[in-house]
């Protein structure tokens, strides 16, 4: 008999990067142009920019890598390693090194 309380003790699941590696979220794949044209459904202009959902520690704790949580960031896709985790986020495990640049406001 499951009461209330066991369904409240259930964990939920994360992916946390090890090594020098961050979880990285990419940006939906455009639809539309910068001029404004509506692309075919089976036409979409690849992104390579997201936001960083987690951080391993050994790149948290490394100075010569300013990225934090929630940064949006630019890399390169050749060495990420998709996560099946959630079916409606495109998540991804990225090398620190195929982080190539980090997107900040001017203050």
């Amino acid at each position: 008999m499951s009461t209330k309380n066991e369904a409240q003790r259930v964990k939920i699941e994360t992916v946390e990067p090890l090594g020098k590696r961050v979880l990285i979220r990419k940006d939906a794949d455009k639809k539309r142009t910068k001029g404004g044209i509506e692309l075919p459904d089976n036409i979409e202009i690849p992104t390579i920019t997201g936001r960083i959902v987690s951080v391993s520690a050994q790149v948290l704790n490394d100075d010569d890598f300013p990225i934090r949580q929630y940064d949006r960031v630019l890399f390169n896709p050749k060495h990420a390693i998709p996560v099946d985790f959630e079916a409606d986020n495109t998540l991804f495990v990225v090398p620190i090194e195929d982080v190539v640049a980090v997107f900040r406001k001017a203050e």
